[in-house]
């Protein structure tokens, strides 16, 4: 089974901004407690690459992802510290090269017919859909995806998504999982608010499994 295809049976992925790589381990208890072993550690804080390399050793039921990534340097970076995948808000044809050449796993964003084209032409199995609700929504991803349905690309939905609109992403048989960034808050973290964090991966995968199990 592939890593995405893994990922998809939680059908969420949360996005997390860590400023303090002290916190990493503590978090992924957190999230591990909630019944959600995957977390996407993005390159927005110097701290992500050693919450990466600490999850990735202390906690390796973990799937730990790197997110954020805009460079070819951060790709080697990512899987040196134990990254499993790895995302970015945009596609740069050179990182999803490098990507392949370390194997590691690599879902670019995109938000037009022509950014999915380029992910097809670059072997991308799964792509992230940024941002999710500026882009149009539920709406915007069905009509651009469905062209390409056939080719069994699957999608990522981030930015905008909560746990109320979670139905509108997972009823479509081509998101295999959302990005989360409301399940562990950078306040969360900050507060040390690890029983919050527990609650609300709870919660997100209780909800995408009844969603699921109603389709």
């Amino acid at each position: 089974m592939s890593i995405f295809e893994q990922i998809e049976q939680f059908g969420v992925v949360p996005v997390i901004a860590i400023d303090a790589a002290v916190d990493a381990v503590p978090l992924a208890d957190a999230l591990l407690e909630g019944g959600l072993p995957v977390a996407e550690i993005t390159f927005r804080t110097d701290a992500a690459l050693d919450s990466i390399a600490a999850i990735s050793s202390q906690r390796p039921e973990l799937l730990v992802g790197a997110g954020t990534v805009l460079t070819e340097s951060q790709v080697d970076d990512a899987k040196a510290a134990g990254a499993k995948f790895a995302l970015s808000p945009g596609l740069d044809v050179d990182v999803l090269v490098r990507a392949e050449e370390v194997e590691l796993p690599f879902a670019p964003g995109i938000m037009t017919p022509t950014d999915l084209q380029a992910a097809l032409k670059a072997g991308c199995k799964m792509v992230k859909f940024f941002p999710a609700m500026a882009a149009g929504g539920p709406d915007m991803l069905r009509n651009i995806s469905t062209p390409y349905a056939h080719t069994g690309i699957g999608f990522n939905p981030t930015g905008g998504v909560t746990l109320e609109n979670l139905d509108q992403w997972l009823s479509m048989s081509v998101v295999r999982a959302v990005g989360g960034t409301w399940i562990a808050t950078k306040a969360d973290i900050a507060n040390g608010d690890w029983t919050a964090i527990t609650k609300k991966a709870k919660a997100a995968v209780d909800r995408a499994s009844e969603i699921r199990s109603a389709k």
